[in-house]
């Protein structure tokens, strides 16, 4: 019996969509030890998932492009990450049950082995080197030569990113709130990046020129003020920009009202709708987890959550539990 358990992710932004210097995404993001995905697994006759019926046909899809032909394994879902929220369930969920076939049959592959068999990684780079180290990580996309178009991982056969920065996230407290809603996915997502894609040349350089110098030192010299100042410049130019003006006024508002609670840098991740903001102290992260939880009442209703970085990234254990 195996039992696999891998971080969420926030997913700051992507980089660059313009492709002027021949590459293009390029993405920012952050590991988080909740929400989670726990699997157990154990070799079976044939394939079969059990737990989380919104879960099942992805993570059937991802075990049998890696399993031996004619062998089988049983995956029970234990915990799980809602999907389309943008919180990265399912690279996550794909890799767990990919990761559980090559642990169980001593296959020995590399997560960016997995990564490809299972599609995922196609844009950003981001959940997939998460699930093996964790942290806050930048990746530098793909070349525009070999991927060919602007698209979603959903819709790109692109291997994972290289990673060209990745670091410990500092002890600082996440604040994570989850509208009752669902973010762009699927055809949706790709007729976006369709739509929205090339972004202007100005706002991909005034986006590379935060993330690289303030989002990074900040990062280095663990200084929650200038992080903070990074992530909400980030709001407002780039693909994130375009990604935010897609969500409800209650989800966009609910930006600025973490802010003005007390959170040192608020957005959006990936495509929404889930909202983070940082703070330094657990006791100031209740306190805008009160408030943010009351919004959601009174608007569009949903949960918040208070948890931190995951800085080492999935564990696989057998046999201690």
């Amino acid at each position: 019996m195996l039992e696999i358990i891998s971080p969420s992710r926030l997913h700051i932004s992507l980089i660059d969509l313009n492709a002027s210097l021949g590459r293009i995404d390029g993405g920012v993001g952050i590991c988080l030890a909740d929400p989670h995905t726990r699997i157990r697994a154990e070799i079976a006759e044939q394939v079969e998932i059990t737990g989380s019926p919104q879960l099942t046909e992805r993570m059937e899809l991802a075990a049998s492009a890696v399993l031996p032909e004619g062998q089988g394994i049983h995956i029970h879902v234990e915990e799980d990450v809602p999907p389309h929220i943008g919180l990265g369930s399912g690279t996550q969920a794909a890799l767990c049950a990919a990761a559980a076939v090559n642990d169980l049959y001593d296959l020995g592959m590399s997560v960016k082995e997995l990564a490809i068999l299972v599609g995922r990684g196609g844009t950003s780079g981001i959940g997939v080197a998460g699930f093996e180290t964790g942290g806050f990580l930048v990746d530098c996309g793909h070349r525009f030569s070999e991927k060919g178009s602007f698209s979603p991982s959903s819709a790109s056969k692109a291997p994972p990113a290289p990673i060209i920065f990745r670091e410990n996230f500092p002890d600082w407290k996440i604040v994570i709130a989850l509208p009752d809603t669902q973010g762009a996915h699927d055809s949706t997502e790709v007729d976006i990046f369709k739509e929205k894609c090339p972004i202007p040349l100005r706002e991909v350089q005034e986006v590379s020129h935060v993330v690289l110098m303030q989002m990074l030192p900040a990062i280095v010299e663990k200084d929650i003020e200038n992080f903070g100042e990074s992530i909400n410049h980030i709001q407002t130019v780039g693909f994130k920009k375009e990604e935010i003006s897609l969500q409800p006024l209650e989800v966009q508002s609910l930006i600025t009202f973490m802010r003005n609670a007390g959170a040192f840098g608020s957005g959006m991740s990936s495509f929404g709708p889930a909202i983070y903001g940082f703070v330094e102290s657990e006791n100031e992260g209740r306190q805008i987890q009160e408030q943010v939880q009351e919004y959601l009442h009174e608007t569009i209703g949903g949960t918040v959550m208070l948890t931190t970085a995951n800085n080492f990234g999935a564990s696989i254990k057998r046999d201690q539990f």
